[in-house]
């Protein structure tokens, strides 16, 4: 396979590549993306970053072979060595169970009920346990790359979570810093957005819809306030990820709702002055990933 160049590639100077295993290593995968950023865990300062977009057109999967090819000649990735490693699967395949029903047993079947279809041969299913809201996030993986992982880095322990909770657990922290009752966090990918709502605080709504244009986005937002029982002039929207203030989607949502601004990064973790041309709204799920135990 052809080598794959990164669409943005930013490191600190002063990092030293021989010194790993003191750092954190977050990992955002999807079908078509690969994310990933090195962090020093005391005080939380992201030192690498890099973003990987794959041609779909090539070949059904183009993950896996993608990642071989990035990992042959990477001169951090194959690393054996990390304080520790966090993994986000970026996919539309989750749900979210309250603790007080969630049977691990049956992770596969609630997947199933969201879905329409069960899980293939080719993927299972796994969960992971928001403490602080009592909930499961459930979500399915393919086994190739959970085995991918295990060989990858065999002395490692990984942590291996779906995009909407690295998105749930850096939004509680922007939200506490926020002064409005109602929150709701908007994150952007190239045809899809996550929704995550609070009140007062409270984790009461979360979920991905896919969309087309700018009118079929605004139909689901206002579909889900409407749902909510809430107002477009009660609620401080927050815009993260793949969106620009040039965007045809951000002329569409100002238009309706009121009170919109972009987000930063989460709060307590630090960017190098490497960073400082990249947008803090845009890696906002990828940041999320420093804040999973």
């Amino acid at each position: 396979m052809a080598t794959v160049t990164p669409t943005v590639a930013i490191r600190e100077d002063s990092f030293d590549v021989s010194t790993t295993d003191s750092y954190q290593l977050c990992l955002e995968m999807g079908k078509e993306r690969f994310r990933f950023c090195v962090v020093e865990p005391h005080p939380r300062r992201c030192v690498w970053l890099e973003d990987y977009t794959f041609p779909t057109l090539l070949t059904e999967n183009p993950l896996l072979p993608s990642l071989r090819t990035i990992y042959q000649n990477h001169p951090i990735l194959q690393s054996s060595y990390w304080k520790s490693i966090q993994v986000s699967v970026n996919s539309p395949s989750f749900t979210l169970v309250p603790s007080s029903l969630f049977r691990k047993e049956y992770a596969a079947q609630y997947l199933q009920l969201m879905r329409g279809n069960p899980l293939s041969s080719s993927e299972h299913a796994l969960a992971y346990a928001h403490k602080k809201e009592d909930f499961q996030a459930v979500f399915s993986v393919d086994n190739a790359l959970t085995d991918w992982l295990s060989a990858t880095y065999p002395l490692q322990q990984i942590t291996l979570v779906h995009q909407s909770s690295t998105l749930i657990q850096a939004t509680s922290l922007t939200d506490s810093v926020l002064n409005s009752d109602q929150k709701l966090s908007l994150n952007f990918e190239d045809e899809s957005v996550t929704v995550i709502y609070r009140k007062g605080g409270e984790f009461r709504f979360c979920n991905r819809f896919a969309y087309k244009n700018a009118t079929d986005l605004v139909y689901y937002i206002l579909y889900v306030i409407n749902e909510l029982k809430t107002e477009p002039k009660e609620l401080q929207v927050i815009l993260f990820g793949e969106i620009t203030p040039f965007a045809e989607i951000y002329t569409a949502l100002e238009q309706f709702l009121p009170n919109i601004r972009f987000g930063s990064t989460p709060p307590g973790l630090q960017l190098t002055p490497a960073f400082d041309e990249l947008p803090e709204h845009r890696y906002f799920s990828l940041y999320g990933n420093t804040l999973i135990e």
